[in-house]
């Protein structure tokens, strides 16, 4: 069974500036598989929140390495 995913204002907004920078900085087709990737481990998220180690313990942070420049961390 699946775990809804709720995205912070913030995280929509960050979200959209990495499209708009690649878009306009390495072309269409990079910002189309950032996008496929993160639907693809947003839905592995989904699927088994535990998957990805915990990096802040007091607040059960985890952290998943989307590409060596963006990370997900997430609750």
């Amino acid at each position: 069974m699946s775990k809804p995913i709720i995205w912070s204002h913030l995280s929509e907004t960050d979200f959209a500036n990495i499209l708009d920078y690649l878009d306009k900085n390495w072309g269409y087709q990079v910002a189309t598989k950032f996008i496929d990737l993160t639907e693809n481990i947003i839905n592995q998220i989904s699927l088994n929140p535990k998957q990805f180690p915990i990096c802040y313990k007091r607040k059960k942070v985890r952290k998943c390495v989307l590409t060596k420049h963006n990370t997900i961390f997430y609750r």
